[in-house]
């Protein structure tokens, strides 16, 4: 029967109504719903071809200001407004070539409003090269309360007022971050489904507003898990976000997935190939991620520079089938050597960005299969990137400090990026 007050008839019910002819209301409510107009289908489409195009990736720049002024600390430089103006500058304003493996940039808030020295918006210097800019949206994780040191991440209130004002200022896809850690009892359920369910509707808010969503579920390389759990948890959790995406009829082919590489937790005392690590990341990923997501975007999750391009052109050499563009989508590892090179001085600028030039050329060989391992010497090539411990002290054990509140309050710290 057609919803009390309509005729019966042949005619198509109103699409508020979710009735068709033949079918219960009830049954057809939950799967009725519109994908975006055509336009916009190809205006995202297009977006994200264009970042996973082949021998390319993305720079992720979006370091909040206090991780900055973590890496500023490290090379002996004040985390002042200036100076994280003038580092970003020195990424931006590299030679051109930079654009042949560089697709995409990831910029922090406070980058997107910022000038050169001779009052070029920072943005446009990238536009010039034809990088596409990116936004991180964000607003760092939380604890998830009555869970075991676990975190949600907020920011979805006013989402689609800053993504519409970020795609004027320029902006064509955006970042969101989940973290999930690998204990006895962790990722619980709760975790899973409330960052899946947070991911899903973060992408539909920006598809929404003509901005493509880099979809990021982080499962941490913190513990001392081997390579099959952390390959499990992987695809338990990617499985879940997928689910949500489709619950929130996200159009796919206008998404990115920015996932944490199958490896074995830094604690864990068994080694693995690089082969290894790729068998076990793709065939995470072919179990879960559908082939209509355009590409994959790999963090790099503390490994060093020669690892993350290594373990990147395994996984695109691996005797698996592979539906997807398979790239990069690093911080640490395209900029470890650059900020080693730099130091901070002006003079030093030229010595960075060729670094800068040096990771992304090696990163993108590997993102099409072709990088020789050693093959691109950098300045912290084999230099950890991993970042666990006491906020920025890199002192804090897990299991150290007792106490929920203790816990997640350490936990947020180290991982709110």
């Amino acid at each position: 029967m057609p919803p009390k007050g309509k005729k019966k008839g042949k005619g198509k019910g109103p699409p508020e109504s979710g009735w068709r002819p033949g079918f219960g209301t009830k049954a057809t409510m939950s799967t009725y719903f519109q994908y975006p107009t055509p336009e916009l289908q190809e205006e995202l489409k297009k977006i994200a071809q264009a970042i996973v195009a082949p021998a390319k990736g993305i720079l992720a720049a979006d370091e909040s200001t206090g991780t900055m002024g973590k890496r500023l600390q490290d090379i002996g430089v004040e985390n002042t407004e200036e100076n994280r103006r003038r580092y970003r500058q020195l990424l931006f304003s590299s030679d051109a070539v930079l654009s042949e493996n560089i697709s995409g940039v990831i910029l922090f808030h406070e980058t997107l409003y910022q000038k050169a020295d001779d009052g070029t918006p920072l943005v446009s210097l990238l536009e010039k090269k034809g990088i596409i800019p990116g936004i991180k949206v964000d607003k760092g994780v939380v604890p998830l309360f009555g869970s075991e040191d676990e975190c949600t991440t907020q920011g979805l209130d006013d989402l689609a007022q800053r993504c519409a004002q970020y795609k004027k200022d320029g902006c064509h896809f955006a970042k969101w971050r989940c973290v999930l850690k690998i204990g006895r009892n962790t990722p619980s359920y709760q975790a899973i489904q409330e960052n899946a369910n947070v991911l899903a509707r973060y992408a539909s808010i920006c598809q929404s507003q003509r901005i493509v969503p880099i979809v990021e579920p982080e499962v941490l390389p913190d513990g001392e898990h081997d390579l099959d759990r952390a390959q499990k948890v992987t695809e338990v959790v990617l499985a879940a976000v997928y689910k949500a995406l489709n619950d929130h009829h996200v159009y796919l082919e206008g998404t990115l997935l920015k996932p944490n590489m199958v490896t074995a937790g830094q604690s864990c005392k068994k080694t693995y190939t690089p082969n290894d690590v790729a068998r076990a990341t793709v065939t995470a990923l072919l179990r879960t991620v559908p082939a209509a997501v355009p590409g994959v975007t790999f963090l790099s999750g503390g490994q060093s520079e020669e690892e993350a391009s290594v373990h990147l052109n395994a996984i695109n050499a691996v005797d698996l089938k592979r539906p997807w563009v398979l790239t990069f989508s690093y911080g640490r590892a395209l900029q470890a050597s650059v900020l080693r090179a730099w130091g901070g001085k002006t003079e030093n600028i030229l010595a960075g960005q060729q670094e800068l030039i040096k990771r992304a050329k090696a990163n993108g060989l590997a993102a099409v299969g072709k990088y020789v391992a050693g093959s691109i010497p950098s300045l912290a090539a084999s230099k950890s990137n991993f970042a666990n411990g006491q906020a920025s002290l890199g002192k804090y054990v897990a299991g150290s400090v007792t106490g929920l509140g203790a816990d997640a309050g350490l936990f947020v710290a180290n991982h709110a990026y």
